[in-house]
């Protein structure tokens, strides 16, 4: 077996692991560090929204030897706007400038017509009115909308409302960043953007229901126990499945690495850049959010109940006649009404794994008499 494989299978038994849980302020931190530095640059910079969603034209010219720059040049002068030009394979220019009204548009395209030296009809154009780009707009906000409200409707049957609560949270920490990043790039905001943003919500779900999973059947009879509290409980459940979620983003993130620095970056393929920068950016941020947001805030609000409340002064009043009377709370036998759980087992970063601790010398783990 590998050594990430061992690792995995150690972290799953809770023989070792990192605490997560218990060191959620710094995580908070970051992450709002992160948001306000996102909400700061959206509030700048502004989205740079393409011609879908602001109105304008797009030119199409045949074959030609005029550069992307001085077919840029023109179209700007002409126009009064900024304009992108892509070169295609095929030597063609595609030239896109946003708001631009009919009037314009037609300027536009018999200057870059005298540019290139061709006839005004060869160049293809084609206008976006802006109420078109409202539709998409208003769609995708309904559709996002609509996301949320489901989302939060079978997180809260499937599991808890806390767990709604926490998954909610770490959705709008995905969307934020993303949206941020946007806006710190300048990327152009097409379609193609608005498709990635609502992928990445299924992505930035999909840990954070795999822990929630294992959550909710290690807590089960929890308050019959004085072992472990909820949040070491919730700590050893994502420590658990935390190779399962480094593997599956990484496997997921190289192909999307791909289609933006490779097919974006190299190849110059625009559209690819539209739709891969919000994967990217959406899958990592989604990721980030599963392991040190969501777990963590349902620890938050999980702890704040009576009952979790009670169980955690139970384990802390056990742990103290213990620790006076010089052993470990760890060494007890286990509850006969907790699960089936090895009895050497303990939260992931909360009590070091021993297997030699021993009573009387024999080499026998303390606790049940075989």
């Amino acid at each position: 077996m590998s050594k990430l494989g061992n690792l995995g299978a150690r972290l799953y038994r809770g023989e070792v692991g990192y605490d997560f849980v218990g060191k959620r302020k710094i995580w908070y931190g970051i992450s709002i560090l992160i948001t306000i530095t996102a909400i700061v640059g959206l509030a700048v910079r502004g989205l740079n929204m393409g011609i879908e969603f602001s109105g304008g034209a797009v030119f199409n010219t045949p074959a030609t030897s005029v550069s992307a720059d001085q077919a840029k040049r023109t179209a700007e002068d002409a126009s009064g706007h900024p304009a992108i030009v892509q070169k295609l394979g095929d030597k063609t220019l595609r030239v896109q400038v946003s708001d631009l009204s009919p009037e314009q548009s037609r300027t536009a395209q018999e200057a870059l017509a005298k540019k290139l030296d061709v006839s005004v009809n060869k160049i293809n154009t084609d206008i976006v009115g802006p109420s078109w780009g409202d539709q998409i707009a208003n769609k995708a906000w309904t559709g996002l909308v609509i996301f949320m409200v489901l989302v939060v409707i079978y997180l809260a049957i499937a599991f808890e409302w806390r767990m709604a609560v926490a998954a909610l949270i770490a959705l709008v920490h995905d969307l934020t960043i993303t949206v941020g990043v946007y806006a710190l790039v300048g990327f152009e905001v097409t379609p193609g953007t608005v498709i990635g943003l609502l992928t990445i919500l299924g992505y930035s779900l999909y840990d954070t229901v795999v822990v929630f999973d294992g959550l909710k059947e290690s807590s089960k009879d929890l308050t019959k126990q004085t072992r472990f509290t909820y949040s070491e409980i919730a700590n050893r459940s994502l420590n658990g499945t935390l190779v399962r979620s480094i593997n599956t983003t990484v496997v997921a993130l190289l192909p999307v690495a791909g289609l933006l620095f490779i097919g974006g970056g190299f190849l110059g393929a625009g559209m690819l850049n539209d739709i891969s920068l919000a994967l990217f950016v959406g899958l990592a941020a989604g990721a980030y959010s599963s392991i040190f947001i969501a777990t963590p805030l349902v620890a938050d609000l999980k702890e704040r109940d009576p009952q979790m409340r009670a169980l955690a002064k139970r384990v802390r009043a056990k742990r103290a006649a213990a620790a006076a009377k010089g052993e470990s709370a760890e060494q007890e036998p286990q509850d006969a009404e907790f699960g089936d759980e090895p009895e050497d087992a303990s939260p992931a970063g909360v009590v070091p794994q021993s297997d030699t601790r021993s009573r009387g010398g024999r080499g026998r783990p303390s606790g049940k008499r075989r």
